[in-house]
């Protein structure tokens, strides 16, 4: 069982109890998996007892609320680009602890981890754990993790994650035997359970028998320049990192300890997930899951995921349906024969504006970091008619923040510069050195230059471009003219990172569910993909190599916090910081939201079963489907 000390204590309480590993003698009766059972029968395949570890993680289905299921079967769903099959990975959610519905965590890949005030995390694993290759899974994939990759300065020249560092110590990691790998620091890191438990997780091991072959130090030099060439990499450090990676399902060789396998090479249209034989859980019946022998992902063009959805292509399809399509694709239900589901997001903002103040234009950047000129913003904008004419004000008008579940929710910060108020923005602007217009009623910059603010956007959504136009109207009224251009994901996001984007769209908080022990990434800026300033986040994790040192007072007051609240232990201390952090986000309006608790559509085929009916769609922590268990989904034959 998990034991634990210090202030993780009430992250990992329920593990004592509800995630309790099995006992060996408590198995179930293990039953054979139909697909497998000729390959048993003729030798090809191990029987079920030897395929498992002998103590796997057994699913309580009744503790679930759902059905035991059969094995068998598959469904299909759909993607708007081929690289977005990485998503399969987080849907799939094996990890080495994860967390439950209740938002807390638990073991998973692991049997167990005893961890001691933050600083000492034992990790425990299932003895006779193996990959889908059937390869024994060990201490040694942790060990070849850290020392011939995190350490490997031609593999990491920005050395080992970021969340693997505390205060600029890298942890003690011990191997005292096959089963159990130490991580160990002088100062708490409060980061890293959450970050193995990520919808797009801290890997602290790989395949070592497999991606030897690819590594410098172990592979015979001209196998892997031979290599290197078949593959047309430029050298066995692009090669490695081509081949390795566990998190996007490129790789069909790759050795996975996820519930399925990609078994298909790009370029393709269609790509076939195949379950692995060697996967850890069991239900409480002693089925091995998952249930699914196969999952099929689509490709289409991402228009057409919402008509393909509502065509019956997709036997469970979240991504690509947005709210604007409920109710097409509750017309098309009987006809299709699936279910809409109405899932809440736990988006900080449903859209929000990203003033970028690391932009390179000199004057723009001086005009994003003018607090003042930010609030005008948002004061201009009507959140009550977008709430009305795109949501039919079943959103909630709100700046980006934490939702109304979160015990950190305050109602007066949430709606603060969110007034519809254009005389107090007028005045706000002018105070800015912004009284000057031209002819047509639009301000003038201190250049003189009209104040036409140009939002970036990827021009996925539809619904960014219904609430810009609103925002446009608006906007207008205060002498702010506002235009829109688009441009394919990487490519904005590179502009926005190189600071050629003056703003930018895109949705809030990915996870506005913050809790006690929420990491508070998210309220500093420590990552470039923070839009409002890519440039202090990349200073960051670059550790000074790149990006620009944060400037402005918020901005190191942000950073001071959070740095104060990785080193502390005191519950009531981080608390008091992630309070403060929200404060001092909403009093700046770092970014501009305009409404949350946006309800997603999600299509079930009625053959399906085990999805919730109910739940919130949350992407970290909560890795979308994977918190709720895709491998207990099951078909109807």
């Amino acid at each position: 069982m998990i034991r634990t000390l210090g202030a993780l204590a009430v992250l990992l309480a329920p593990l004592l109890s509800a995630a309790a590993p099995a006992a060996a003698g408590a198995l179930p009766a293990l039953v054979e998996t139909p697909i497998y059972e000729q390959a048993v029968a003729q030798g090809k395949l191990p029987p079920i007892a030897q395929r498992l570890p002998q103590v796997p993680s057994v699913v309580d289905m009744a503790a679930e609320n759902k059905e035991p299921g059969r094995s068998g079967g598959e469904i299909a769903w759909l993607v708007g680009r081929a690289r977005d099959i990485r998503i399969m990975n987080t849907y799939s959610y094996a990890r080495l602890v994860g967390y439950g519905t209740d938002f807390k965590l638990y073991p998973d890949i692991l049997q167990s981890i005893d961890v001691e005030g933050e600083k000492t995390f034992t990790l425990h694993l299932r003895p006779g754990h193996r990959w889908s290759d059937g390869q024994p899974f060990t201490s040694d994939d942790f060990r070849f993790s850290w020392q011939d990759v995190e350490l490997n300065k031609d593999l990491m020249p920005y050395g080992p994650d970021a969340r693997l560092i505390v205060d600029g110590e890298m942890p003690k990691v011990e191997f005292p035997d096959a089963a159990t790998v130490r991580y160990s620091w002088s100062k708490p890191n409060p980061e890293f359970l959450p970050g193995l438990a990520g919808a797009t997780p801290l890997y602290i091991y790989a395949p070592a028998h497999y991606l030897k072959q690819f590594h410098k130090k172990y592979a015979d030099a001209k196998a892997l320049e031979a290599l290197v060439r078949q593959s047309g990499t430029r050298n066995w450090v692009a090669l490695y990192n081509l081949r390795s990676k566990l998190g996007d399902s490129a790789n069909p060789d790759l050795p996975e300890l996820e519930p399925w396998i990609n078994t298909t090479r790009a370029p393709a249209e269609r790509f076939v997930f195949v379950r692995n034989p060697y996967y850890h859980r069991i239900d409480s019946q002693g089925r091995q899951l998952p249930y699914l022998d196969r999952v099929i992902v689509n490709v289409a063009e991402g228009s057409l995921i919402p008509a393909k959805a509502g065509a019956g292509e997709a036997d469970l399809q979240q991504r690509g349906l947005r709210f604007d399509n409920i109710s097409f694709l509750k017309a098309g239900e009987e006809s299709g024969q699936y279910k809409v589901r109405l899932w809440p997001t736990a988006l900080g903002s449903e859209v929000a504006l990203y003033p970028n103040m690391n932009c390179n234009d000199k004057d723009w950047r001086a005009l994003n970091r003018d607090v003042r000129f930010r609030r005008a913003l948002s004061l201009a904008i009507n959140r009550d008619e977008i709430n009305q004419v795109v949501f039919f004000g079943l959103a909630r008008p709100s700046q980006n923040t934490v939702l109304p579940e979160s015990p950190y929710y305050d109602a007066a910060l949430a709606t603060e510069w969110t007034q519809f108020d254009l005389d107090k923005a007028n005045a706000l602007l002018d105070e800015a050195g912004l009284g000057n217009k031209d002819s047509d009623g639009i301000r003038l910059m201190p250049n003189g230059r009209r104040l036409e603010v140009v939002v970036e956007s990827t021009g996925e959504r539809s619904i960014e471009a219904d609430i810009l136009q609103l925002i446009k109207d608006s906007w207008a009224k205060i002498g702010v003219a506002l235009y829109t251009t688009q441009s394919q994901r990487d490519v904005f996001l590179q502009r926005v990172f190189s600071g050629d984007a003056v703003m930018s769209v895109w949705q809030g908080i990915d996870n506005a569910l913050v809790t006690p022990t929420t990491v508070p990434s998210e309220l500093a800026p420590v990552d470039q993909n923070w839009l409002q300033y890519p440039k202090w986040g990349q200073y960051v994790q670059t550790k000074g190599t790149a990006g620009e040192r944060p400037d402005v007072d918020f901005a190191q007051r942000l950073m001071a916090l959070y740095g104060e609240w990785q080193t502390t232990a005191d519950d009531d201390r981080r608390s008091a910081i992630i309070r403060e952090m929200i404060k001092i986000q909403a009093d700046e309006v770092t970014s501009i939201g305009t409404v949350q608790g946006v309800m997603a559509p999600v299509v079930v085929k009625t053959r399906l079963h085990n999805v919730p009916k109910k739940a919130i769609l949350s992407w970290d922590p909560g890795a979308h489907f994977g918190i709720y268990h895709p491998d207990t989904f099951w078909v109807d034959p």
